[in-house]
């Protein structure tokens, strides 16, 4: 039970996090969003992380290079890039593409983890990478022609690609070190990274309009997808490992397609549909050989 609703739970939050960021886009731009959300994560976390802190400290400091690896692709990139991405993008687009992320995961850790691929699997990552152009090209194969393609569907789509290497990452870190410390010293290090982006933005003219709406979503995307989000995942790679904490991650377009229809008034189109059967058979087809 307790692994089903580290698996279940996450997506939910997740996706209400695409729908208040696209809904949010022209009070709220990207890099303000996310440093206001990691403060307030950072400030919600901090009280009950302070013991875990001073217990590993001595770890932080000895794998110093490890907890940045994992924190920067894992909490400053893909929060980052995903709300900028959705400023050009729809948040059903958004979603869609979360599911990439067992397909990178397997192509990532046979590159990079030396974890072989049979043939099986080597097809069932074409047909989801079919599934993935069919989604950014809007189903329209002329655009591959003309090198055509979505800047935001793009950016959201490296925004996969970071938490594919945060996911694998993840399983470098030894289990009796205690989640709740390591997100909060990420969090830390992240809101330090975005402070330049930060005065770029505003530099730029771009700040928040304060409004009762604006706070709600911040204080949403602080709190549920930052913290409370992120901690079950963290918990689901260790009760269910990387691959099944990834292929989790097809709930939030199921999720999303219900609250983005509610909240935003978007429409899904067939290729959304095709792209999305496309990925998904991709990775059943990859998964049962890999069980093989």
């Amino acid at each position: 039970m307790r692994a089903a609703m580290a698996l279940a739970l996450p997506s939910l939050f997740w996706s209400g996090n695409f729908i208040v960021a696209r809904a949010m886009r022209g009070d709220l731009p990207p890099i303000a969003l996310s440093v206001a959300r990691w403060l307030i994560a950072l400030l919600f976390l901090l009280p009950f992380a302070l013991p875990h802190l001073r217990r590993d400290w001595p770890w932080y400091r000895a794998h110093w290079k490890l907890v940045v690896a994992i924190g920067v692709p894992g909490v400053t990139l893909f929060n980052t890039l995903a709300y900028v991405g959705l400023q050009y993008t729809t948040a059903s687009n958004g979603m869609l593409l979360n599911s990439t992320i067992p397909v990178l995961i397997l192509i990532l850790g046979a590159l990079f983890w030396g974890r072989a691929l049979k043939l099986a699997q080597v097809a069932g990552l074409a047909v989801s990478i079919v599934g993935v152009l069919v989604i950014i090209l809007h189903g329209e194969w002329a655009r591959l022609v003309a090198l055509e393609f979505s800047i935001g569907d793009l950016i959201i789509f490296g925004a996969m690609i970071c938490w594919a290497v945060y996911t694998l990452l993840m399983t470098r870190v030894p289990a009796e070190i205690n989640r709740l410390g390591l997100l909060t010293v990420q969090i830390a290090m992240t809101l330090v990274l975005l402070m330049p982006a930060l005065a770029v933005e505003v530099a730029s003219g771009r700040v928040p309009v304060w409004t009762p709406g604006t706070l709600a979503a911040m204080a949403y995307v602080g709190i549920v997808p930052s913290v409370l989000a992120t901690l079950l995942y963290m918990r689901a790679i260790t009760l269910a490992g990387p691959a099944l904490a990834g292929q989790s991650i097809h709930l939030l377009p199921v999720y999303g397609a219900v609250l983005s229809t509610i909240f935003l008034g978007e429409h899904l189109h067939l290729y959304h549909a095709i792209g999305f059967a496309a990925i998904l058979s991709g990775i059943v087809i990859a998964s049962r050989a890999g069980k093989g």
